[in-house]
């Protein structure tokens, strides 16, 4: 019961990090990331506007895992999704 406990505050934390500190950063160049999921040090993230055609997206990441591992002391593999609105081009 207490490791389900932690891992449920675990994965609270690392919701409330993306969406409070890393998505504004993001915003700042026009991209756009959402928490999607996190189980087994895996975080699954959502990427929209400008960083779901973005060349250079796993640098992003990198940088995330690299935030998340400094501030929060816990070392993640991300899983990037990207989502292109319907009407641009692939």
């Amino acid at each position: 019961m207490e490791e389900k406990t932690h891992k449920l505050k675990v994965e609270i934390i690392m919701e409330d990090y993306i969406k409070n500190t890393i998505a504004g950063m993001i915003q700042g160049d026009g991209g756009w990331v959402e928490f999607v999921s996190f189980k087994d040090n895996r975080l699954t993230l959502l990427f929209r506007a400008e960083c779901s055609k973005c060349f250079i997206l796993d640098r992003c990441c990198n940088w995330i895992k690299g935030r998340i591992l400094e501030d929060l002391g816990q070392n993640v593999e991300i899983e990037a999704i990207r989502k292109k609105p319907f009407f641009w081009e692939t």
